[in-house]
Parts: C-alpha cells; sequence; structure tokens
C-alpha cells in the first residue's frame, strides 16, 4: 500500500528551521499503514530535510554551523553564472540532503524521544516550500 500528501508553508528565508513531525505523524496516522516506511522529501534545490533535537540551540548551531562551512559568498561558480545571492545554498543544502527515510512500526514513524523531522530553509529569499510525504507498507 502507498498513499502520498504534501505539506506546503512558506519560509522567512535563509536559516529557518521548521519543526515538521506533527505534520509527518499525521499523515503516517492517515494512511492506515501500520508497518513500513515513511520517505520525506523537499522539492527545491535550497531546502532539506533531516532530524535533530527541535530545540532553541540547535535551531541556531545548525544554520550557523552550515554558514562556518559553506560561507555566503560571492565567489561561487553559480553567483558568476546567476547573480542571485544563493550558491552556497544550493551547497548547503546538498550537503543537508533532500530527503530522509522514517520507519513505520505500530502505525507511527519511528523517532527517538529526542528526535524530530525538520525542514531547512537554506535559500536567502522567502519561499513557499512543499514536503512530499510518502508512506509505504502494510
Amino acid at each position: 500500500m502507498v498513499h502520498q500528501e504534501q505539506i506546503t508553508f512558506d519560509t522567512a528565508g535563509h536559516r529557518q528551521m521548521d519543526d515538521l513531525t506533527d505534520k509527518v505523524t499525521a499523515i503516517v496516522e492517515r494512511s492506515g499503514i501500520t508497518t513500513g516506511i515513511a520517505q520525506v522529501s523537499c522539492v527545491g534545490s535550497t531546502a532539506a530535510v533531516s532530524t535533530i533535537e527541535f530545540e532553541p540551540g540547535l535551531e541556531q548551531d545548525l544554520p550557523e554551523m552550515l554558514d562556518r562551512l559553506i560561507r555566503p559568498s560571492r565567489d561561487y561558480g553559480h553567483e558568476r553564472a546567476w547573480h542571485d545571492g544563493n550558491g552556497h545554498s544550493h551547497l548547503q543544502a546538498t550537503l543537508m540532503g533532500s530527503s530522509l527515510s522514517v520507519p513505520v512500526a505500530k502505525g507511527e514513524p519511528v523517532l527517538g524521544t529526542w528526535q524530530q523531522v525538520f525542514h531547512l530553509e537554506c535559500d536567502v529569499r522567502p519561499r513557499r516550500r512543499t514536503v512530499v510525504v510518502t508512506v509505504l507498507g502494510e
């Protein structure tokens, strides 16, 4: 059995993190699938999804770490081609990844107590984002 839904929301731009755990859980519950996998995938090349302990310290630390590793700069080849200020956004999103698989057991996502599913906006401007959740199983 396969069930698919989309989560759509607006972001304010670079560094915004959104906790998607409750929405992903609700989709899994609506699917009626008790054992399987939930694939969480963001649409676009300047955003990422993953898991983290979603708390204010890490909500600040993760984007800051990414900006240290892949700093905002006009020196990227993408900038020379497009001049849109988001070369680092593409690289950060690629490093983090655009999809995540979460096991499903007893009709719920299997996540640790301090583990939440989140979306990270890497782009430099506000965006309307879509995350696709596909639940597969029985």
